[in-house]
């Protein structure tokens, strides 16, 4: 299969005849997808036949009269005569008077329609209308415009118009208009439709959407079986997707039903893609490439410091810097000033740009390292001085003041095309005298500071390099022969040295000097984070003595923001987190990070989001251990920061669980967090603390914190249960354990086992799952942490739903529903209830699972809680779909799955789909059910653990069975029994029995 043009639009019509209007509109205010109306008059044809005036809807007729104004609709303001209307609406056998109820048809909509709209003409009739009033002249339209812009790479928009696109359908076309004209564009339009739909779909596969992709082309395979291109795309979206085998079972399965269905093998193109399949063809799993960058011009100046023979990467910087400075060819002086952490490398960036801009100032470049970044920076009236000489002025003629100077080097310039490269510039009022005032001139600029205040400049923020780049510069210097036996360990160095260019070119220069050093001997140097420091310095280059000179500058209260944030080990951290550390209001706060912002020592991640550069990070704490007074200070200052994280974890908790009573069991927080009104608010910040959290916990497992950190697991499960985080919160889980087992703290290594079993569970893992939370119930037996012990009795009543073990099942959550009672925790004893209602229906006690589950869902709802209502609901779907109520199951599921997705909790999203996939099987509708299942397979990708992917498979291969996918089905199932086999599972004997009948018969 040819994908290198990308999807195309087919061609859409023949050019318009009649009278048209400049303007391009959209459908009627109220019909699907329709934009802001720019006229008064609308029709629409993808659907009902329907017109519009000013948003309201216009009577349409009988379905003759709809027929009538379809067929004019449809010829684009040509004139249909009589005859051809009269054969269009009637056929071969009209009625007697067809042509008087034809102009009587005519004349109800001319009454109806806008004067002159509907004319008479040769006999016949015309509609002229404007472009834009017709819904198909929309979506023509739209679809022409995504093919230019997917022609000219702007993918995400084609793919949006294509969208808009098929959003103008409204059910079937010309829905309930007879007659032999209206079924011809019936179909063609229908055929038009799936033809758009393709290519939406192509483009997906193209921009990388492929695993989204297969749910709907599944179903779409089960609706249109003959149609090759839609497996085509089918085959190409799973292989994309990693799915090699179920890609081959797709043609397997199509070769068969075209052989047996119309006695042809499949189309060349689906064949050769089956051939690249199985040739595991490169090319074919990669989504479209973006364009490589254009080479930059290389040229020399002679007044510039030598470019570095192994300068690398940075070519969009170098793009964007040269583009830059030829602008000053034309009436302005360029100005580009460049920003960033000492050794990310400006200058060598902005000498190697000044280089490759010579052709454009052929009048000379001038050069100077203002040494701003020290204590005692370039006074600007004695770099004028150096200039002037520079410039061909005698001592003589140079004036003594700044102004003079400054006056004089301006006229200088006049005239001439001449760059100016300002190094290490401390602020904009040293450079501003420095700046040549006219056009053909321009200057660039380095500095540590961001030069906000530089009217006018082109301001650049200069990051570390990419991964890529820094293995290249670390090759360059050390050897392509001993980085490629020791890639790995090259790339560990790299990663260590924090992507920083001067960094990697000191560990490089010692690599390269040592020729009986490995890359593995330097990288396990670099390895131990408080020598890391000390090792990254050569001859007079070192990483410290760089980061020394910005923290020199800083004011006291700057320079103890500096350190503190160090200590805090998450990836990034929000303002209100860095108020807690540093025991600030959020105002003051905030002025301290965009000071340390402004010099580069501090990155702006996002709006109130900073972050340190990992090399920057240790310096900052090795700052701290040497200059913070007294030292307790840093651990109080860590300590505000886990209470802040859990006054806000457990204030989400509450607004999510309304009159859940874990929050009263938690150790109380002696700092305040956030508070949230709305729920999502409260969701939004949850997730997006999740990573700087998790570190805190795992940084909090000292005997002083150990407890509070225990406790902020516990506030953040959803945290755990989401699936996007479950690895860090377990790892997390597992550091608490550790620490506590270590100090003899039972209650905290009982909730901390609790945690685990919860991970455990929701990754499948239930033997250690039930392990975990039966060691969780002695130790807190002994402590008399009554909570812990429910939730113990909760998740183990679980974990016997899953292993089959109904008899334990009932008695552990029997408990639980008594203990929960005894502490007067409403919600967690509807979600004992739930469980126990499942219980009893894997007991066949069908009336009391649904009974138990519909109590839950009345204390759910009782109490306002939404999110957990829905674990109920999904109790009671699976109840009602098992006593053979299907439509109320469907229902109950529906609506939980509504709320999961609101909740962003993704593995009981996935579940749900996966429990109305099985449902829809029941109901005898597979095409339904393989849609499901793909989907449920999609949502659980990296969540829930391998056992229940097993069991959607497991389902996905009954529904695909039953669609006639035979081969697929049967990869489906081969999957699902590997993994069952491998965990050994008792559901193995039952899928084993799909892949072979005949074998159990």
């Amino acid at each position: 299969m040819d994908r290198e043009n990308g999807p195309r639009v087919p061609e859409q019509r023949a050019p318009r005849t009649g009278p048209e209007d400049a303007e391009r509109g959209g459908v009627p205010e109220g019909a699907p997808g329709a934009p802001e109306p720019v006229s008064d008059l609308r029709f629409a044809v993808l659907g009902p036949v329907r017109a519009w005036r000013d948003g309201e809807q216009l009577p349409s007729g009988s379905p003759q009269q709809r027929a009538l104004l379809a067929a004019l609709l449809l010829r684009d303001g040509r004139t249909a005569t009589a005859g051809e209307l009269i054969d269009g609406i009637w056929g071969e056998e009209p009625p007697s008077q067809a042509l008087a109820a034809l102009r009587t048809y005519a004349s109800r909509l001319r009454k109806v329609l806008d004067p002159g709209v509907l004319v008479s003409d040769a006999g016949g009739y015309a509609i002229r209308t404007h472009r834009g009033a017709l819904d198909l002249d929309v979506a023509q339209d739209l679809a022409a415009e995504a093919e230019k812009l997917w022609a000219s790479g702007e993918r995400s928009e084609a793919r949006a118009l294509i969208n808009k696109s098929l959003g103008l359908w409204d059910g079937e076309v010309l829905a309930s208009v007879p007659g032999p004209y209206a079924e011809n564009q019936r179909a063609r339009l229908e055929e038009w439709r799936l033809t758009l739909l393709e290519t939406r779909l192509d483009m997906d596969l193209e921009i990388g959407n492929h695993a989204e992709a297969v749910s709907e082309l599944t179903a779409l395979t089960a609706a249109h079986p003959l149609r090759e291109r839609l497996r085509e795309l089918l085959m190409l979206a799973l292989y994309r997707s990693g799915r090699q085998a179920e890609a081959l079972a797709v043609y397997a399965d199509t070769r068969r039903l075209l052989a047996d269905e119309l006695g042809v093998d499949p189309c060349p193109e689906l064949s050769r893609l089956q051939q690249r399949i199985l040739q595991a063809d490169s090319e074919l799993a990669r989504p479209v490439e973006e364009s490589a960058p254009a080479p930059a011009t290389v040229s020399r100046p002679a007044q510039l410091p030598a470019t570095v023979a192994d300068f690398t990467g940075r070519a969009a910087f170098v793009r964007e810097l040269g583009d830059q400075l030829a602008t000053a060819e034309g009436s302005v002086m360029a100005v580009s000033a460049l920003a960033g952490i000492g050794g990310v490398g400006k200058t060598t960036l902005a000498v190697h740009v000044a280089h490759a801009a010579r052709p454009h100032f052929p009048d000379g470049q001038l050069y100077v390292d203002l040494q701003g970044a020290g204590a005692r920076a370039a006074a600007p009236e004695t770099v004028l001085g150096a200039f002037l000489r520079a410039l061909g002025a005698p001592d003589s003629a140079i004036p003594d003041s700044l102004d003079e100077r400054a006056a004089l080097y301006r006229s200088t310039l006049d005239g001439r095309r001449v760059l100016v490269l300002l190094d290490n510039a401390r602020d904009a009022a040293q450079i501003r005298p420095l700046l040549p005032g006219t056009a053909g001139c321009a200057a660039l600029v380095t500095s540590r500071i961001r030069m906000v205040d530089l009217a006018g400049a082109h301001l650049v923020d200069l990051d570390v390099m990419s991964p890529e780049e820094a293995l290249q510069l670390f090759t360059k210097i050390v050897g392509e022969e001993r980085v490629s036996a020791e890639r790995e360990a090259a790339l560990d160095v790299v990663a260590a040295c924090g992507f920083l260019p001067l960094a990697i070119r000191i560990a490089a220069s010692r690599l390269a000097a040592r020729r009986t050093w490995t890359v593995s001997v330097l990288a396990a140097k670099l390895a131990d984070e408080r020598r890391r420091l000390d090792e990254l310095q050569a001859g007079d280059l070192a990483v410290k003595a760089t980061f020394e000179l910005g923290y020199g500058q800083l004011e006291p209260a700057q320079a103890r923001a500096f350190r503190l944030l160090g200590l805090a080990d998450g990836p990034d951290i929000s303002l209100s987190a860095a108020a807690a550390v540093l025991d600030l209001p959020p105002h003051d706060a905030e002025d301290l990070l965009e000071a340390l912002v402004d010099t580069s020592l501090l990155e702006s991640a996002a709006p109130g989001r900073y972050r340190y550069h990992d090399l920057v990070r240790l310096y900052a704490r090795a700052c701290a251990e040497r200059d913070e007074q007294p030292p307790s200070e840093r651990e109080a200052a860590l300590s505000r920061l886990l209470d802040f994280y859990l006054s806000t974890a457990a204030g989400v908790y509450a607004i999510e669980r309304p009159g859940d009573r874990l929050v009263d069991h938690l150790e109380p927080p002696s700092y305040e967090g956030l508070t949230f009104t709305d729920r999502h608010e409260a969701q939004d910040w949850l997730y997006r603390e999740a990573n700087c959290l998790l570190a805190c916990v795992r940084q909090s497992a000292g005997a002083a914190t150990l407890r509070r950190a225990v406790d902020l697991l516990w506030a953040s499960i959803d945290i755990g249960e989401s699936g996007a985080n479950s690895k860090q919160y377990e790892s997390a889980a597992a550091a608490l354990r550790e620490a506590a087992h270590e100090t003899g703290d039972e209650h905290a290594e009982a909730r901390a086992l609790m945690a685990l079993s919860n991970v455990h569970a929701h990754t499948g893992r239930f033997d250690d799952a039930d392990r975990d939370a039966e060691l969780a119930a002695g130790l807190a037996d002994r402590t008399e942490d009554a909570l812990t012990l429910a939730w113990a009795a909760n998740s183990r009543g679980i974990v016997a739903i899953y292993q089959s073990r109904h008899a334990d099942g009932e008695v552990h959550l029997t408990h639980a529903i008594d203990w929960f009672r005894a502490d007067g925790n409403r919600p967690s004893e509807a979600s004992a209830l739930c469980n126990l209602s499942r219980i009893h229906l894997a007991m066949g006690r069908l009336t009391s699972a649904v009974s138990l589950a519909e109590r839950g869902i009345a204390i759910y709802d009782s109490t306002g809680n939404s999110f957990r209502g829905a674990n109920g609901r999904y109790a009671l779907g699976m109840a009602l779909t098992e006593s053979g109520q299907h439509a109320q199951g469907a229902e109950a599921l529906r609506e939980a799955l509504a709320v999961f997705r609101d909740s962003r909790q993704r593995l009981w999203e996935g579940m749900t789909l996966y429990r109305l996939a099985e449902l829809e099987l029941s109901a005898r509708r597979p095409a339904q059910a393989a849609a499901l299942a793909e989907q449920a397979l999609a949502v659980l990708n990296g969540v829930g653990g391998d056992w229940r992917r097993a069991n959607v498979l497991t389902v996905l291969g009954r529904a695909l069975q039953g669609i006639g996918q035979t081969g697929r089905s049967r990869v489906c199932w081969s999957d699902a029994l590997a993994t069952y086999d491998d965990l050994g599972s008792p559901e193995a004997d039952h899928v084993r029995a799909l892949l072979h009948p005949a074998a159990v018969a």
